[in-house]
Order: structure tokens, then sequence, then C-alpha cells
């Protein structure tokens, strides 16, 4: 990889011209506090902590919302959410190095498809604004929540109230705070992906924010449709030269994937990234 490449990237995130987009490896080096265990955040580590350790079909076991969707015909709608709450709520997480650095750095908009709270963590000292998606809702044509955090606790605010100057951290996949709000199974994705299409999941300020943006996505893998589609309505409008991928190891899939779409593939990876900035 080009090094003068990399330093434009990294010229371009801290002057907020390029987006970080967060996937389940920036939580890789995040462990319980009590137990040293991995905190699960792929697909696969995700399927075995709801299923008690214990592999699913193989069928099941190829994406989280396929199993999840399983689960939850069995078990109940609340089943999803009490086990990604007492996971992502409940639990206590050491910090990822990657929040540690946005910490130290504050970037303007951050998409995080992780389910945790350690993005909220990072800007916990400082007012932002936080977009939650949700799904198979009634009660509104609007497939998100939109709080304000005054530097203590989180407000629910309607989209007219956004106050434009503050960081905003947008958490497309959910959070257990400050309410319990995920999209895990398969009947979650096709709720909040149909209306993503429409233009419900997104707030209108942000669809006109996100405008020829480019995006960096980082422990992002890009091989199973439903991150795909999600990344991809997510950054519509970017610039023609979408972004770039951060993977040492892509696979044909996600090597067509980028090229069809406009990402450009990056022979780098988290260490280098931070290695970089430090």
């Amino acid at each position: 990889m080009s090094t003068t490449v990399f330093s434009e990237i990294l010229n371009g995130l801290f002057e907020n011209k390029i987006v970080p987009y967060l996937g389940p490896g920036v939580l890789s080096d995040a462990t319980n506090k009590l137990t040293g265990q991995p905190m699960p955040a792929d697909s696969n580590s995700l399927i075995l902590a709801m299923n008690n350790g214990q592999p699913m079909a193989p069928k099941l076991m190829y994406e989280f919302p396929r199993a999840a969707m399983n689960l939850e015909l069995k078990r109940g709608r609340n089943f999803l959410s009490q086990f990604l709450n007492k996971l992502y709520g409940e639990t206590e997480w050491t910090r990822s190095e990657i929040h540690k650095w946005i910490a130290d750095w504050k970037p303007a908009y951050v998409i995080d498809i992780n389910r945790d709270t350690q993005l909220q963590d990072s800007y916990a000292d400082e007012e932002h604004t936080l977009i939650v998606g949700v799904a198979r809702i009634s009660a509104s044509a609007f497939r998100f929540r939109i709080y304000h955090y005054d530097g203590s606790h989180y407000f629910e605010i309607p989209q007219e109230q956004i106050d434009r100057r503050l960081p905003i951290l947008f958490k497309p996949m959910g959070t257990p705070k400050p309410e319990a709000n995920f999209i895990a199974s398969d009947a979650d994705y096709v709720d909040y992906i149909t209306e993503l299409m429409g233009g419900f999941a997104i707030p209108d300020f942000l669809k006109n924010y996100r405008k020829d943006k480019q995006y960096l996505l980082i422990g992002m893998p890009l091989n199973r449709d439903s991150e795909r589609m999600v990344m991809s309505d997510i950054i519509y409008g970017a610039a023609p030269q979408k972004g770039w991928v951060l993977n040492k190891n892509p696979t044909d899939k996600e090597v067509r994937f980028c090229k069809k779409i406009g990402l450009q593939i990056l022979d780098a990876d988290i260490e280098d990234l931070l290695t970089a900035t430090a």
C-alpha cells in the first residue's frame, strides 16, 4: 500500500472529509473484565454466545441475522433484545484500541454497526447526537430514534431539533443505551433495509450532510449480504470514489463487490492504522 495514499486518507479523516465506518473487527481486542474472554462481535462469535456456546446448523451459522431469526421464532423477539442487552449493556468490557483513538480524536461523524456502547463511551465527556436504528415499529414511519447527549444524560429529540454543530454517532444496528433497541434477526433487517432504501431510516439532515463524503471501513468484512446492503444504503450519495477498506486478506467476493461499488481495498489492518496515527 502506498504511504502517500494512507497519508491522504489520514488527512481526510482528521479534516472530517472521510468518515470512519466501524465493523466488528474494531472490537477484536476488547475482553470481558471478569473472565478475559473476547467480546462477541462478529457473526460467528455472536451466534455461539446467543446459543450458549453451541454451534447451530450450518445454514444458520452462515450469518447472525439468520440464526437470530431461528431463535426468535422459537423463543420470541424479547429473547434477542434481552440477550444483546445483557451482552453489551450489563457486561463490563475492556476498551478497544480503536475506541481509545477515537476518544482522543473525536471525529464529527462516525458510523458504527456494532451493538455495544464503546463508541458512545468515547464521547461521554461531551455533547453529541446519537442516531439509533430501529425496526418493526408501528408508532412511526421512521426507522430511527435521535438522542441529544448533554454531557451526562440522553434525551430523545425530533430531528428538527438536532444541533448540527455537535458530533454525530450513527448506530444503525442499535445499542443498549439509553434504551435497548437492536436490529438483529432477518425480519429486523428486511424491515430496516426496506425503509433505508425508501429514505425513512436516515434523518433528513444526514441525507444532506453525507453528500460527497468518503468512507474508511475499519474492521468491516464485506462477505455477507445483510451488512453489505446496510452499508451501501448508508453511504448513498458518497463521492464517486466512495472510499477505502482496510483488509489484508479479502475474499474474491469482497474484491468483486468493492470494485463494483467504488471502494478501494487497502493492504492494511487496524494495527497499521493505529501505528500510522501514533
